[in-house]
């Protein structure tokens, strides 16, 4: 769909300040932004241009954009912890999320990561989000319904350890506090080869899952972790910030396979014995 370059009823915008404040509204007829700086009346702002100037009635500066994915996920309400943007872009590489996939998640949280899966997949792909929470779900659903992809997810509220109703799916990911508990419904979902993904906040969940994946059917498991730092910009002093995003949690991926019965699974210790000889 093309979207209008001019600003109309309905339209979901980013007003932006110099002092880095920012605000994600709908406009409405006879609405309002109202802000320490001052307030914008929708009416106003219908029929310019995105990226116009526009100012309060106390003469502060605004820019008005259309809002990013980073931006609706900044301003959503969130009753859960979600996963960082840092997180999110690599999260999609390693599932090899792309138009037309077929995608399982458990927990919806707040939709974080389900809003982003909906967007890569398309009107032709398909997002499936199981959550034991109905408040999750219906959380989830409204910052889908603010990035328009609702119609590309389906929700489900139960506890994934009744199974998966769906199978030969192309991608899972499970961010939940004991994935291991579910490796062999997240298996049978699978198709062959399929990428399975997971998100741990500590190095004790790690040992447990990885301990339990080397016995069973994946392969190439990996655990990863990213870190961001930003840079302050003012020209005369271009420095990294004295804060940056750290750790936000421990990536396992992993492959899934049909691992022959006589094929004996390799361990952690035989792995990097291995690793070392190649070297």
């Amino acid at each position: 769909m093309i979207e209008s370059s001019l600003a109309s009823i309905g339209d979901t915008v980013l007003f932006a300040s110099k002092d880095r404040k920012s605000y994600v509204r709908t406009l409405a007829a006879d609405g309002l932004l109202t802000t320490h700086l001052g307030n914008i009346p929708f009416n106003d702002l219908i029929g310019l241009p995105y990226g116009a100037a526009v100012h309060t009635h106390l003469g502060h500066l605004f820019y008005m954009l259309r809002p990013g994915f980073e931006d609706l996920m900044q301003h959503a309400r969130h009753e859960t912890t979600i996963i960082q943007p840092k997180d999110l872009g690599y999260i999609a590489v390693k599932l090899n999320i792309s138009s037309g996939a077929r995608v399982l998640e458990a927990g919806t949280g707040s939709g974080g990561l389900t809003t982003w899966l909906a967007l890569l997949v398309g009107d032709t792909g398909q997002v499936i989000s199981y959550d034991r929470r109905l408040s999750n779900a219906e959380a989830a659903r409204r910052n889908l319904t603010r990035a328009g992809v609702t119609q590309r997810v389906t929700f489900k509220t139960r506890d994934i350890a009744e199974g998966f109703d769906e199978t030969d799916v192309d991608a899972l990911f499970l961010d939940v506090p004991n994935p291991w508990d579910y490796l062999e419904v997240a298996r049978a979902a699978l198709s062959g080869g399929g990428h399975f993904g997971a998100l741990l906040p500590t190095m004790n969940q790690v040992i447990d899952l990885v301990s339990a994946m080397y016995h069973g059917h994946w392969f190439r498991v990996e655990v990863q972790e990213l870190m961001l730092r930003s840079y302050k910009i003012v020209p005369a002093r271009i420095r990294p910030d004295e804060r940056m995003v750290g750790h936000t949690g421990y990536l396992i991926f992993a492959r899934a396979i049909t691992r022959d019965s006589a094929d004996k699974a390799e361990t952690p210790q035989t792995s990097e014995a291995n690793e070392e000889n190649a070297e």
